[in-house]
């Protein structure tokens, strides 16, 4: 089984051909991401309109190269999937109407999948975990902590109840001169500084109900930077030291006690995953290793290539369902927002 995997939900256009292996692992045989970050960075984060003309300037071209590179035609496709939301809504439409379009001429199976769903499946793909495993879905966009009890059914535990730590790393980056986009550079100039400084709140930390805040803490940092300013350099790298500390130990907080009320809901988990853009942040990788350690379980973070938004993912989330015989009408909707906790009731799909 091969499926096509198309995403177009924010500012990466990706095309990538999925299979399984002899022993029934999966196998990415392609995987195209074209990154817009030098259209936007001018800007200091994405505007929807230059997205969504960049993934109509340059999507068909990555699904040919995409074919190629996995040495195959359309004809040998069992399946087309592709994001149909949640994000930009112009350019989820431009991505689930070119897949709607190549499922209609090769007569091919359509999944419209959930971006976030293919966050939570990639674990799935690159190490075979079993459900149900405690997910902690961390991007520019989302934060959340999720059961994943299997295909297309998802319990939330706990989210934020304003910023996503994506969203802080950027805020944060912005607030202090630092490029876009500012979490890796966050995590760069960390590297160089005093994590004890400044002495940095921890919100929700030690309450009984799994939720983050970010927006108090990203304030803190504003209000430290401003007495000190005006800013240099050792500064800058010990505030994102400081930021980057808290922001771990609220994750290692906020994961512990989403662990216990995982019991409750699914059982005994089988791993500790982490996905999306934040996981490619070493010290929160680092953070949840020794929270896995400590708690009995593997932790499972996906290699960097598929910590941001790619194909391959939604190839995999698409194999998924096909099996399960989860498939979607042309009618399909595009969706701006859309909940994991009620993919399976929303989605449209039919068995």
């Amino acid at each position: 089984m091969r499926i096509l995997g198309i995403e177009t939900t924010c500012d990466e256009t990706a095309a990538a051909v999925v299979g399984v292996s002899f022993d029934g692992r999966g196998e990415i045989l392609s995987n195209e991401v074209l990154s817009q970050i030098a259209e936007h960075a001018a800007y200091g984060g994405v505007v929807p309109e230059i997205a969504a003309r960049a993934h109509v300037e340059v999507l068909d071209r990555l699904i040919a190269r995409a074919l190629k590179k996995a040495g195959c035609t359309i004809k040998d496709i069992d399946g087309i999937a592709a994001a149909a939301g949640p994000g930009l809504i112009g350019g989820v439409l431009v991505g689930l109407t070119t897949a709607k379009a190549m499922a209609l001429v090769t007569r091919k199976p359509l999944m419209a999948v959930n971006h976030l769903e293919a966050h939570a499946l990639t674990a799935r793909l690159t190490d075979g975990v079993g459900f149900p495993y405690l997910l902690l879905l961390a991007s520019g966009g989302h934060t959340q902590l999720v059961a994943v009890r299997g295909v297309g059914d998802y319990v939330r535990i706990g989210t934020t109840i304003d910023d996503a730590i994506g969203e802080a790393f950027d805020k944060v980056a912005k607030l202090l001169g630092l490029p876009y986009p500012g979490g890796p550079h966050v995590e760069k100039e960390a590297a160089k500084g005093n994590p004890e400084r400044f002495a940095l709140p921890r919100p929700m930390q030690g309450r009984a109900e799994p939720n983050f805040s970010l927006s108090g803490l990203k304030t803190a940092v504003r209000l430290e930077a401003e007495r000190i300013a005006p800013l240099t350099q050792s500064d800058v790298a010990d505030l994102c030291a400081s930021f980057q500390a808290a922001v771990v130990d609220v994750v290692v907080d906020r994961t512990r006690v989403a662990l216990r009320a995982f019991r409750d809901i699914a059982g005994h988990p089988t791993a500790l995953v982490v996905a999306g853009g934040v996981s490619a942040n070493g010290a929160v990788r680092s953070g949840l290793q020794r929270l896995a350690v400590e708690t009995g379980l593997r932790l499972i973070a996906p290699p960097l290539n598929l910590c941001g938004d790619n194909g391959a993912m939604i190839a995999w989330a698409g194999l998924e369902r096909l099996r399960l015989g989860l498939i979607d009408d042309i009618a399909a909707p595009a969706r701006a927002r859309w909940p994991l906790d009620t993919s399976r009731d929303e989605a449209g799909a039919k068995a």
